[in-house]
């Protein structure tokens, strides 16, 4: 079965007020399996319209199990924490499990 994930690009206006929701948001992705791959890391954009300053990448055991966490109670409330410090680009996609080059 494939993976599901989360990509996120993300600019932060208040560092201090962001730290809340980086504070909280650990329990939330444990509960429904997600593990972060990137987490705001150094990067250099090669292609595109790339004008985000932090990605980060979460796994999830599954597309159902990263769609649940976004649309949890709980996630939810995150969101209303983080949304007045930053402004984020969000897919939920899910993974390829098909064959290999």
């Amino acid at each position: 079965m494939a993976k599901g994930y989360w990509i996120a690009r993300v600019d932060i206006s208040n560092v201090d007020g962001y730290k809340q929701y980086v504070a909280e948001n650990g329990p939330v992705f444990k509960k429904y399996g997600g593990r972060f791959l990137v987490r705001a890391g150094q990067f250099e954009a090669k292609e595109g319209d790339n004008h985000r300053s932090r990605n980060v990448v979460l796994e999830f055991p599954d597309y159902a199990a990263a769609l649940a966490c976004f649309e949890s109670p709980e996630y939810q409330r995150l969101i209303a924490i983080r949304a007045p410090h930053s402004v984020a680009d969000l897919i939920v996609i899910e993974g390829y499990d098909g064959p290999q080059p």
